[in-house]
């Protein structure tokens, strides 16, 4: 039976704007049976989640986003982890100190741009140990550099010349065991982002299916009709169940994304360990 959900949400653990329990407390608010909490490369905000989704009725799924190396934007979401996760933190780890050290590369970046921004100021938005490109982008509105953070990502930190600084990320294969191996299912996150063609996409899937994952993220507010489309065919073809999610980070961050409130079927996912 479909529960209203929102399996794709970050917090201040990363990029996000508001806290975990604030998080929790919108989802209670839109309605949501369930929430997966995703941050980027942490699961530090989990066990704060899963107290207030207790405290208010809301089932919060442990997640995580982890970036894989093969192509730009290839994000791998992992549900349902075990609180004990040895290899899935130490591959965080791994993946935190990446963007520790691209902290520095980036700030050079910018200046090179005539873009000069303080990277303490930088430091004391993100307020934790994940420091990702939306903080430098808030910074550079708060500076008057850009008007809102996509002309920031537009026109600084989603261009071409931007990938010659970017950070460690794993293997795929990788980033799945590790989900896999903390109890959890891997998704294909927003596959329009790879910006594969349709044949190339699909043995992406083929690829990433043998190494253990378990479903693709369908239902997203920026695939088109024809993308979702493809995207439930895909998922139907290689036996993936189809999730979805609105990768909310806050309207501070990304001003035209809401939580969403998605009719999904996921009684695998809340229910047994795979």
């Amino acid at each position: 039976m479909p529960i209203l959900a929102d399996l794709h949400t970050h917090s201040t653990a990363s990029d996000g704007q508001y806290t975990p329990a604030q998080l929790v407390g919108l989802a209670k608010g839109r309605g949501l049976s369930v929430l997966a909490l995703t941050d980027h490369d942490t699961l530090d905000g989990l066990d704060e989640a899963v107290r207030a989704g207790e405290e208010l009725g809301v089932q919060v799924l442990r997640g995580v986003e982890l970036g894989a190396k093969e192509y730009r934007s290839l994000h791998i979401l992992g549900y349902g982890l075990s609180p004990d996760a040895p290899e899935l933190q130490a591959l965080c780890g791994q993946l935190r100190a990446g963007r520790d050290e691209r902290k520095y590369r980036i700030i050079g970046y910018l200046r090179e741009k005539g873009v000069d921004i303080s990277l303490e100021e930088v430091e004391s938005l993100a307020g934790g140990d994940v420091i990702a490109r939306p903080h430098f982008a808030q910074v550079m509105v708060r500076r008057g550099y850009v008007s809102t953070t996509r002309e920031a990502f537009d026109r600084y930190l989603d261009t071409d010349d931007y990938q010659r600084i970017e950070r460690f990320k794993a293997d795929a294969r990788i980033c799945v065991e590790a989900i896999r191996s903390a109890g959890g299912y891997a998704a294909l996150a927003h596959p329009y982002q790879t910006k594969l063609e349709d044949d190339a996409l699909e043995a992406l899937v083929r690829q990433l299916t043998g190494y253990g994952l378990s479903a693709i993220e369908c239902y997203y507010p920026r695939h088109t009709p024809h993308q979702q489309a493809f995207y439930l065919q895909l998922a139907q073809r290689y036996g993936l169940h189809a999730t979805g999610g609105s990768d909310f980070h806050g309207e501070r961050v990304k001003p035209d994304i809401s939580l969403a409130a998605l009719e999904l079927e996921i009684s695998w996912l809340t229910g047994s360990r795979p």
